[in-house]
């Protein structure tokens, strides 16, 4: 029988064959690859990088490479290494858990792969290592986690403040909440609300807050416009046709390489959001219709 103690701490490969299935199968793996990376969710996490450790092995159909000698048969190594590091540099995260579900999600589209351990150690935290580990195989994969192709093209609106307060700012949101499309609405700070330091890091973090704190003030105005943060929010959103009103700042401070900074103005940062959400189009309301919108 197995030592399920002696095993939770044993290597990837061990868990690998300990739980192995009836039908055998291949393991291709990648030792103690060591990066570094902005990771976390405590504020000591921000702005600095720790290195962080995976392990992971990939367990796959079997096939004739060996006979052949052809490399085409089998998969290769960087398909691991490269999921790895299309992850890292996909957004910054805050949790181990997501980067590890997200790395195996990517290694399992490929149509070799069978089933994946993943470990992810964070390695400058305390004297030791602390981290995650997960195993996850292509029958776990739900229609949800591939049904995000299958979502609507959003609607992506800029509600300038004039607009907004103006006297026919009912007008628009009534004609946003009537689209055909999910629509998903940006705004400007709000008036007032900013008064800039000096220091670019602070004052982005104050732009962004101001704009949430005028989406809030629009969402207890109007009950159907509801304030949403996250990607996944935003994909729930589109999915479900909700009208929502982005509060910017997770996304905008956890995106890798967003060309954001604190100079970036409302325009900009729902150029960025719509190019996030594959949307093609920008309509900046009092500028136009919703029917001739922006061309990203």
């Amino acid at each position: 029988m197995t030592n399920e103690t002696s095993l939770a701490f044993d290597t990837v490969e061990a868990r690998s064959q300990a739980t192995a299935q009836d039908a055998p199968l291949d393991r291709i793996s990648v030792r103690d690859y060591t990066t570094s990376v902005e990771i976390g969710a405590f504020q000591s996490e921000r702005d600095v990088e720790q290195r962080i450790r995976f392990n992971v092995v990939l367990e796959v159909a079997r096939h004739g490479a060996a006979d052949t000698d052809d490399v085409d048969q089998v998969l290769s190594y960087d398909t691991i290494t490269e999921a790895i590091a299309a992850e890292l540099a996909a957004e910054r995260l805050n949790l181990l858990e997501t980067l590890a579900e997200r790395i195996a999600e990517r290694i399992l589209t490929h149509a070799k792969a069978e089933r994946v351990f993943v470990r992810i150690e964070k390695l400058d935290r305390i004297p030791g290592s602390l981290g995650v580990e997960i195993v996850r195989s292509k029958s776990d994969q739900s229609a949800e986690q591939t049904a995000g192709a299958d979502n609507p093209e959003p609607l992506l609106v800029l509600l300038p403040n004039e607009v907004l307060k103006g006297a026919q700012g009912t007008d628009w949101l009534n004609a946003i909440a009537s689209h055909v499309r999910p629509a998903i609405i940006c705004l400007e700070p709000a008036e007032g609300a900013l008064q800039p330091t000096g220091q670019g890091a602070v004052d982005q973090r104050l732009r962004l807050l101001a704009i949430e704190q005028n989406a809030w003030m629009l969402s207890a105005r109007d009950p159907r416009c509801v304030v949403v943060s996250s990607r996944t929010e935003l994909d729930w959103a589109i999915k479900n046709g909700q009208l929502s009103v982005w509060a910017p700042s997770k996304m905008v401070l956890d995106a890798v390489e967003s060309g954001l900074d604190e100079t970036s103005g409302a325009v900009e940062l729902a150029r960025w959001i719509a190019q996030e959400l594959g949307a093609d189009r920008l309509s900046i309301a009092g500028t136009g219709t919703l029917a001739a919108p922006e061309t990203l």
